[in-house]
């Protein structure tokens, strides 16, 4: 075992930097939108069972997964799934699996972070022009606004790459003084400006309609639309679960590999579940809808994913204050983005690192030049195309932010479950932990009904991408826009050639390190 890797310094650390790879964008903007399109307060049925059936079980296997693979001297999940599935279906077979989920989270961190850290640049760059009152001038909206942004290549570009500059500057000091250091920083800072908005948030009285209120549009959030439950509310509720705890991604894995031996898993995974959930139903839950709702009405949640760049800085405009409290907005929605970027941002520097063995400040830079190189066609889509239809970027999100999600969590619940098996999974959670997982929760849940719901999970959001059209080769959503179509053949493009990329770099590390002794071992046993 090589176990010659960094660990983490503090406990403390380690929980605000796992909280901080959980708590995103998504916690403060696409939840509130989630709950309120999908009815309200009756959401919170399949979004808690999802939790329970979904997200607590899967954390639980990927801290595993993670430390278990730190004491190889592994951070990356091919080498951890194939370490774990060797011995039940043999060298090949295992490294193949190991290649296809490597393959998976590669691209998933890779893509999702080079459209991921784009956004975070336009929290960064709002922030700005928040404190200088950029968009506070009535003669345009803040639709118009935004427009112009995102087509501005010295605000849209420049934000972006200050935004990757400084993930490159904190990865490249390492686990304690890179990551660890500006959890410690930015994660408390999320939480109190967070709850500064609340207090404003829910002492605005009702400044434009009586009927608009703080609390009123809390209500509307929250009171239970059962008409309004169906099927596709319980695919968003478990869609938003393995969005917002960042499952299947490999980053949890990845940032457990640096934990030491005798680590409480149980205890620590927990605890970052509930930061998570606070973030996301506490202060996501009680910031954007009920300043929207107060100004806006309830056409102000209608904005969905303009919520945060349309809708809020409108209000901004007429709050008072709001120049203020528009900034602590976009700082809460900054440190959110940035904590989950950087794990993403490490994982890329861990396969260069560990695998390739590039030190650790080479490849800081080389990963960000790699970001530039695969995030460049979705920054300059709304410049060159003059529209703000981001076509790339959705392409790639309905496939790694989504989709590809799911198929590594059901990959991850079988080996576990039924590759490593119950006595080896048992007895690396269990070690060093207060609270023990029992058998008959590895057989229930861990080995049967966590698999079998992502499965059903899987086969109806199939099902809901053909006929949303997102299979055919114009996809539906490009239709009756010719000029979106080349960007969106150029992402399938550049999706093939990441899965290639990831599959090829995976599989070569797993036989690297294995295949002569796996290739001894089946001369011994001939």
């Amino acid at each position: 075992m090589a176990n010659n890797r960094e660990n983490w310094g503090t406990k403390l650390g380690l929980i605000l930097a796992m909280a901080g790879n959980a708590i995103g964008l998504g916690n403060f903007w696409r939840f509130p939108y989630q709950v309120a399109k999908n009815g309200g307060g009756a959401f919170m049925l399949p979004y808690f069972a999802a939790l329970l059936l979904l997200g607590i079980p899967l954390i639980y296997v990927e801290w595993m997964q993670g430390r278990f693979g730190g004491k190889y001297g592994h951070g990356t999940v091919g080498c951890m799934t194939y370490l774990q599935a060797r011995e039940k279906v043999g060298h090949a077979t295992a490294a193949f699996l190991g290649a296809l989920v490597g393959m998976l989270v590669f691209s998933v961190t890779t893509l999702v972070n080079a459209y991921y850290t784009q956004i975070i640049g336009w929290t960064l760059g709002y922030s700005y022009l928040s404190l200088t009152g950029g968009y506070m001038d009535a003669a345009k909206s803040t639709g118009e606004v935004f427009v112009s942004y995102i087509q501005n290549p010295v605000m849209s570009l420049g934000f972006w790459a200050l935004a990757l500059a400084m993930l490159a500057y904190a990865l490249a000091r390492g686990v304690q003084k890179g990551i660890e250091a500006w959890a410690k920083v930015m994660m408390p800072l999320l939480y109190l400006f967070g709850l500064i908005l609340i207090v404003r948030a829910l002492t605005l009285g009702s400044p434009v309609n009586p009927d608009w209120s703080p609390i009123k549009g809390l209500d509307y959030l929250w009171s239970p639309k059962w008409n309004e439950l169906k099927w596709e509310s319980a695919l968003a509720a478990a869609g938003q679960i393995f969005f917002t705890l960042s499952l299947g991604m490999g980053i949890i894995q990845n940032y457990a590999s640096y934990l030491k031996p005798d680590d409480d898993i149980v205890l620590s995974a927990t605890t970052t579940v509930f930061l998570n959930e606070f973030a996301e139903v506490i202060l996501g839950g009680t910031i954007a809808i009920p300043i929207a709702f107060t100004f806006l009405g309830p056409e102000g949640i209608a904005g969905g994913v303009g919520l945060s760049f349309i809708a809020l800085p409108n209000v901004f405009r007429m709050m008072p204050g709001g120049q203020f409290f528009g900034a602590f907005w976009f700082l809460v929605l900054f440190f959110a983005g940035f904590t989950s970027a950087i794990a993403m941002y490490n994982y890329l520097i861990t396969i260069l690192e560990e695998d390739l063995s590039v030190p650790r400040k080479l490849a800081a830079i080389l990963v960000f030049g790699f970001y530039i190189v695969v995030g460049l066609p979705s920054a300059l889509e709304p410049i060159v195309t003059k529209t703000a239809d981001l076509a790339f970027l959705t392409e790639l999100d309905n496939w790694v932010g989504s989709y590809f999600l799911v198929v590594v969590g059901l990959l991850e619940a079988i080996v576990v479950g039924w590759l490593f098996g119950e006595k080896k999974t048992l007895q690396e959670i269990n070690s060093g932990s207060h609270w023990k997982l029992s058998s008959s929760f590895f057989n229930l849940m861990i080995k049967y009904i966590t698999p079998i719901t992502i499965a059903v999970l899987l086969i109806f959001s199939t099902k809901s991408y053909i006929e949303s059209g997102y299979f055919k080769w114009v996809p539906s959503f490009v239709e009756g826009t010719p000029v979106l179509v080349p960007w969106v053949q150029g992402a399938r493009l550049l999706l093939v050639g990441i899965l290639t990329l990831g599959f090829i770099e995976a599989y070569y590390t797993i036989q690297r390190k294995y295949g002569k002794s796996a290739q001894v071992q089946k001369s011994i046993n001939a």
